[in-house]
C-alpha cells in the first residue's frame, strides 16, 4: 500500500521561508507526477505546483517566483520563500503513481493524497 508522508510545516513570520518534503512509500513502479496543493480555512483546495516525473514543473501563478519544487525518485519538495500571510493553510502533497499490486505493475495510475501539513504566516 502506497503512503504519503509530508513533513516541515511550521510557523513563520511574513517573508520569511519554509520547506516541505513528502515522501511516498510503498510498492511503486513509477512516479507519473508529484505536487503540492493548499487549502486555507473557508476555501477550496488549490493547486501550487506540479512537478513530472522527469522534472518539468509548473506553478500557480500566486506563488511563482517565491517557490520552488523539486524532487528525487518519490520524494518531492517545496521550498517557499517570500512568504504572505495568504500562504497560510494546510498544504497537502500529493502523487499519481503506477503501484506495483500482487507482484504486477498496474496498468494505470492512482492518485494518492498526504494527511497535510499546516503552515501558519504571521507577525
Amino acid at each position: 500500500q502506497v503512503q504519503l508522508v509530508e513533513s516541515g510545516g511550521g510557523f513563520v513570520q511574513p517573508g520569511g521561508s519554509l520547506r516541505l518534503s513528502c515522501v511516498a512509500s510503498g510498492m511503486i513502479a513509477k512516479v507519473v507526477s508529484m505536487a503540492w496543493y493548499r487549502q486555507a480555512p473557508g476555501k477550496e483546495r488549490e493547486l501550487v505546483a506540479v512537478i513530472s516525473g522527469d522534472g518539468n514543473a509548473n506553478y500557480a501563478d500566486f506563488v511563482k517566483g517565491r517557490f520552488i519544487i523539486s524532487n528525487s525518485k518519490a520524494t518531492v519538495n517545496l521550498q517557499m520563500s517570500s512568504l504572505k500571510s495568504e500562504d497560510t493553510a494546510v498544504y497537502y502533497c500529493n502523487a499519481q503513481l503506477i503501484p506495483i499490486v500482487d507482484g504486477f505493475v498496474s496498468l494505470r495510475a492512482i492518485d494518492h493524497w498526504g494527511k497535510g501539513t499546516l503552515v501558519t504566516v504571521s507577525s
